[in-house]
């Protein structure tokens, strides 16, 4: 497979219509491919920018924007993890990738999962930042924060960040109020939900996270082929996201070789 996706050249800013929705994607660098999947509010870049060229030296970097953020438009159905997974499953299939390696962040690293459990067969391995499966891993505050929290709560950057791309205060709000819904109507998933997947994974976690350490211990525990590191930092500083963009240090640097030596690691039965 690596040779076919080495013939492959890079492409950079593309559509695909998949599932009724034209998915915005970015392709980057030649190599084995590896899926990353952004957060809830966020785009491809204000996740992931800093990030992608060290990815790319190495990898086919394939970047999805979701469902009502960043490039793609919404549509006329709810957001889900459930759906997003789908959506992100129907665009590998249509590039022709039978299976990909997949990073997903904060509520992307939900619909990452999701995608290794409901397709499993696309997924070689699963690395998944900053992320929960039941409402007992965040502050009970978070979920006061959902429930009472407004527009003007969202961080302003990710409001400037999608404006750049889709000056449409309407879409705008609209990618607000699937996300805000999503998480104030969020269901815990069973242990058995998480058992039942069977691609290797990586769970990492900053120790002053959004999310409870503890809950990422739990997580790399239920997941039957897991792993488990807690970096220095807080929701994404160790992959320069771009709220804390600048403050990281070499901690960016320090993730992709973590990353990479993960993913060079031979698969155990």
């Amino acid at each position: 497979m690596a040779g076919i996706q080495n013939s492959i050249a890079q492409t950079v800013g593309n559509y695909a219509m998949v599932n009724g929705l034209n998915m915005y994607y970015e392709v980057h660098g030649t190599g084995s491919p590896i899926v990353l999947i952004h957060g809830g509010g966020s785009t491809l870049h204000t996740n992931f920018g800093t990030i992608i060229p060290m990815l790319a030296k190495k990898y086919r970097v394939i970047g999805v924007e979701l469902q009502a953020h960043g490039h793609t438009a919404d549509r006329a159905t709810p957001s889900s993890f459930t759906q997003d997974a789908d959506d992100v499953a129907a665009l590998l299939k249509h590039l022709d990738i039978p299976t990909a390696d997949i990073l997903g962040f904060s509520n992307g690293g939900n619909t990452a999962m999701q995608i290794a459990i409901r397709h499993p067969e696309l997924v070689r391995k699963l690395i998944v930042a900053s992320s929960f499966y039941k409402r007992s891993g965040m502050p009970a505050g978070f979920w006061d924060f959902m429930n009472k929290g407004t527009f003007a709560d969202m961080p302003q950057v990710y409001k400037d960040e999608y404006l750049k791309i889709n000056p449409n205060p309407a879409g705008l709000m609209a990618m607000y109020s699937r996300d805000a819904v999503r998480m104030q109507t969020f269901k815990d998933w069973t242990d058995e939900d998480l058992k039942s997947i069977k691609a290797p994974a990586l769970i990492v976690i900053g120790d002053q996270d959004v999310m409870y350490p503890e809950h990422a211990v739990e997580m790399s525990r239920v997941i039957p082929n897991a792993r488990l590191a807690i970096l220095p930092g807080n929701h994404g500083s160790y992959m320069g996201e771009i709220l804390s963009a600048g403050a990281a240090g070499k901690m960016p640097m320090l993730f992709i070789e973590m990353v990479s030596e993960y993913l060079a690691e031979p698969a155990k039965n």
